[in-house]
Order: structure tokens, then C-alpha cells, then sequence
């Protein structure tokens, strides 16, 4: 069991796949169950109606967990297997839709992965800004975007529990304010016509270069609203010296260009006609992500830091875009 604003959906779901695959017996690979809510951590079994997350009201997505646990006790220490053969493998909750759907895996059937390419007069920075999100890339030449990261000025990341939870989050938050600075790159979708569902597995495809040996870059999925309320949905992040791998650290050339993948975690949000689809890129969600210092040193051992001038560029020949999986109608 997991929830969205959990840390980790997607972990989940590559855990429950993994032990599918390598179940010892037919009995344990048909049994792997999972339940996805619009919970935080470990909040499922709490979730009340109207069910608020954060800042975010997604109707009434309570669960009767207990009964689940119950059953699902009594099916393998009771032998009573008939208390789950209902059950579904995948239960997962639709935010924006506000429903809980059944599957047989995740990501269901029908879901289409589409290109959103990133689109700019070279001005994406702040909400206020030219950067457009479209499904069409751009046929020529087009000016990248450049901002300034200094890791003694991070981006905030509001809504970070404390405690016992420390380093989870307390769901969905509106990022307007946080959207007004320079060093927040903003590509938003026109108004939809009709309604989005991303459900699965996001990923962000950018080519980036910077004037400093390593940075971080974050990627962050978000629902804008006709008011323009803008709350995250999922958000991911990529320290550049570990592009080829987690095994190895590859340091960066000053305005050399790389590509890099961010994956965003996992979801299942309905935009719904009238509102817009926001990718915002940054290089710093603090204090949920440690800051780097930009040297290409440890970072936790050092006091001293640069500004990294950072630049996302998408044209014909570097086209940066976030894969989103679009369900089925």
C-alpha cells in the first residue's frame, strides 16, 4: 500500500512487479496486491471525507483499509482464500477524477506515452514567462532558457513534515508564490479543451549544460487551475554527475550540452477541461532535496559554493520534452 504524495508510488509498483516476477510459486505470483491512494505517508487508513491532501480537496477517497487487512489475514493464515478472490491486483485512486479505479496491472491497459515538448521565446523563467508546453516540437531553431542557481538562495519546497515522517510531504501545495522567481523555468500547455488523464510513470527527456562541473536539476508535474492555483502532482530530481549511472560520477564541461533523464515517481491525475498542464524546471527543492554546491565536490563536507548559470535548451536538434502517460478516454 502506497499513496501519490507518499515518497516512492513508483517503488512500490517496480516492488510488486519484481515480486510477481520472481515469486517461488503460482500462488505468490497471482497474489501480488497493491492499493494506491492520494494519501501522504502512511495516511491511508486516515483519509477522510471530504478527502483534503494538503491544500487539495479530492473528494471522498476513503478506504476501509482494516477490512482489507483482515480478509487478506484470513485468507493466508486462515485458509480462507474466498476473502480475496475479489480483490483486484491494482487499486489505485484517480485525483481530479476523484474515483478509485481496479486494474490487473499499472500502467493499465490503454495508457499512451505522448512527447510534451518544451517551447520558448527564450524567456521561460517565472509563470509570467513565454515558456509553452505542446505536444508538437519546435521545427527550427529556438532560444534556450538560462537561470542563475545559487545554492544560498535554493528554491523552497513547502509542506515537509517533520518528525517521525521528516523528509515526506504534506501533500499537495499550491506553488503560485514559488513561480515568481527567476530561477524557476515555467512551460505551460494552453487551456485544455478537453480533459487529461496521466496515469503511470513520468519522465523528464531535457538537454541541459551549465557553467559549473555538477548541479542538480528538478523537474516538477503540475495542475494549474482556471484560477491559477498551481499544485504539484509529482516531481523528480537528477544530480548531472550521475547521468551514466549511480555506479560512476561523469563531472560536466562548461556549456558542453547532455542529455538527461528525471524520472518523476508514478501517478494518476484528470486534468479537466479548463485547466493547464505545467512542467516547471528548477535546480533546487529545499530542504526536501540536499543542496548541491555546484563544485563537483561531496557537498556534506564543504562550506564554500558557486552559482551555477544553468540552461535548458529544446529546438529540432536538442528537443526537451516530459513524457506523460495519457490514458484512454
Amino acid at each position: 500500500m502506497n499513496s501519490w504524495y507518499d515518497v516512492g508510488a513508483a517503488d512500490a509498483l517496480h516492488q510488486r512487479r519484481v515480486f510477481s516476477s520472481r515469486a517461488a510459486s503460482p500462488a505468490a505470483r497471482e497474489h501480488q496486491h497493491i492499493i494506491l491512494s492520494p494519501a501522504t505517508h502512511c495516511g491511508t487508513t486516515s483519509l477522510e471525507a471530504p478527502t483534503v491532501v494538503g491544500e487539495r480537496e479530492l473528494g471522498d477517497a476513503r478506504l476501509d483499509c482494516w477490512q482489507i487487512y483482515l480478509d487478506w489475514f484470513d485468507c493466508w493464515l486462515k485458509e480462507q482464500p474466498n476473502r480475496i478472490e475479489r480483490m483486484p491486483r491494482v487499486q489505485y485512486y484517480v485525483m481530479g477524477r476523484n474515483e478509485w479505479r481496479a486494474a490487473s496491472e499499472f500502467p493499465p491497459a490503454g495508457v499512451e506515452l505522448q512527447r510534451w515538448f518544451l517551447r520558448s521565446g527564450g524567456n521561460a523563467n517565472t509563470r509570467l514567462g513565454n515558456g509553452t508546453l505542446d505536444i508538437h516540437p519546435r521545427p527550427g531553431g529556438e532560444r534556450a532558457d538560462v537561470f542563475a542557481y545559487d545554492p544560498g538562495n535554493p528554491v523552497p519546497f513547502p509542506g515537509v513534515q517533520g518528525g517521525n515522517s521528516r523528509g515526506t510531504t504534506l501533500g499537495a501545495r499550491d506553488y503560485q508564490e514559488i513561480e515568481l522567481r527567476q530561477d524557476v523555468l515555467c512551460f505551460t500547455s494552453e487551456i485544455l479543451g478537453e480533459g487529461v488523464e496521466v496515469t503511470g510513470f513520468v519522465k523528464a527527456v531535457l538537454f541541459v549544460s551549465s557553467s559549473s562541473p555538477d548541479t542538480d536539476f528538478v523537474a516538477r508535474l503540475l495542475d494549474v487551475h482556471p484560477d491559477e492555483r498551481a499544485y504539484d502532482i509529482v516531481d523528480g530530481i537528477l544530480r548531472v554527475r550521475y547521468r551514466e549511472g549511480f555506479d560512476r560520477k561523469v563531472m560536466m564541461k562548461p556549456g558542453e550540452i547532455y542529455r538527461i533523464e528525471i524520472d518523476l515517481d508514478a501517478t494518476s491525475n484528470w486534468f479537466p477541461p479548463g485547466h493547464r498542464i505545467r512542467l516547471e524546471i528548477s535546480s533546487s527543492s529545499f530542504p526536501r532535496f540536499d543542496r548541491n554546491l555546484n563544485t563537483g565536490g561531496n557537498n556534506w563536507d564543504e562550506t564554500e559554493w558557486e552559482v551555477a548559470h544553468n540552461t535548458v535548451h529544446h529546438s529540432a536538434e536538442f528537443p526537451s520534452y516530459v513524457l506523460l502517460p495519457i490514458a484512454g478516454k
